[in-house]
């Protein structure tokens, strides 16, 4: 009995990983390369009992905002956060992402953005209201403290020139809200979902589904300032009880925007090893063959022991299915 439903979950992480690689929505990964480094196919089973639970409102790469009623209170106070936001901007308080001595550089979710000029100031993480926006930022707190299912937001700025090369995000629990507030209204600000040009204007916003493959341009003559905010992806039953752990696991992730701020645990593991990693991505133009050996040993354990933790929890979950049936 054990043994025949554990194939059955090895069986359901295969069908999971084919599905988004080779079905999933209209864009394809360009190769099986791709789809390793962009895709997180680690995350691929959990996010695949979420789309089969998502109800039909949250489904498809761009959602209708008819039918998420709830965030009009957040596009009707838009000039609000614009004011806030914009103080942020000319404070030039984005920049301490690009600072190697600033506690905001150090993004285990957004880590790759930055070397090309994006940057953001965290509101809210998943529970937690970040000290330095409550302080900054509290008129538009208010306001996305008006909407429960907002379960995190930022300000984000896309300068001009800069980009966001093609991805998909990890981690199926949210959907992903755009509210454009200082914008070029320029066709050439663009974002691209699943093959589908959508331009940034100011008071205007999108929801959307960040699993899906998507870019992001601006080759406009002005930055990009939007209000980007993670909206709880509406499930059933069981998509809740995969939420519970995501988000759980998402609260490990506060970044602060300031040394005063919270900051979340596996963050902190990220940012006092990002100093090693910096000097093991230096051998691969000095020794590459060292360079390789070493990111394949670390990709193996990391490996190992995710596949550790879902044995131990698939055998945890039978003995306690066998002592209650």
């Amino acid at each position: 009995m054990a043994v025949a439903a554990f194939l059955g979950v090895l069986a359901f992480v295969a069908i999971s990983m084919v599905y988004v690689y080779r079905f999933r929505g209209h864009e394809r990964y360009a190769s099986l390369a791709e789809y390793w480094r962009k895709g997180w196919p680690i995350f691929t089973p959990l996010n695949c009992l979420l789309y089969l639970f998502t109800k039909p409102r949250g489904r498809g790469s761009i959602q209708d905002l008819e039918r998420f009623p709830e965030l009009r209170a957040i596009r009707d106070n838009w000039e609000t956060i614009r004011r806030e936001a914009v103080a942020l901007h000319e404070d030039r308080v984005f920049d301490r992402t690009s600072d190697p001595e600033s506690s905001a550089y150090y993004d285990i979710g957004f880590r790759t953005f930055q070397k090309y000029g994006w940057s953001k100031f965290y509101l809210k993480w998943y529970g937690t209201h970040l000290n330095s926006a409550q302080a900054a930022c509290p008129e538009t707190l208010k306001i996305l403290d008006q909407v429960p299912s907002v379960n995190g937001a930022m300000f984000s700025v896309l300068p001009v020139g800069s980009k966001l090369t093609r991805h998909s995000d990890p981690i199926a629990c949210s959907l992903r809200y755009h509210l454009g507030l200082a914008t070029p209204n320029d066709d050439r600000c663009y974002i691209n979902i699943d093959g589908r040009d959508y331009s940034w204007r100011d008071g205007d916003d999108l929801l959307f589904d960040e699993t899906y493959l998507h870019y992001a341009h601006n080759d406009a003559e002005q930055y990009r300032l939007i209000l980007m905010c993670d909206v709880e992806r509406p499930t059933w039953l069981v998509g809740r009880v995969v939420n519970f752990f995501y988000k759980g696991l998402m609260r490990l992730t506060i970044v602060p925007n300031t040394d005063g701020d919270q900051r979340g645990l596996a963050n902190t593991i990220f940012a006092r090893v990002s100093p090693a990693i910096a000097r093991v991505r230096t051998l691969k133009k000095t020794n590459r063959r060292r360079y390789l050996a070493i990111k394949y040993s670390v990709n193996t354990v990391l490996a190992l022991a995710v596949c550790g933790l879902v044995f131990g929890g698939f055998i945890a979950a039978q003995e306690v299915y066998e002592a209650v049936v």
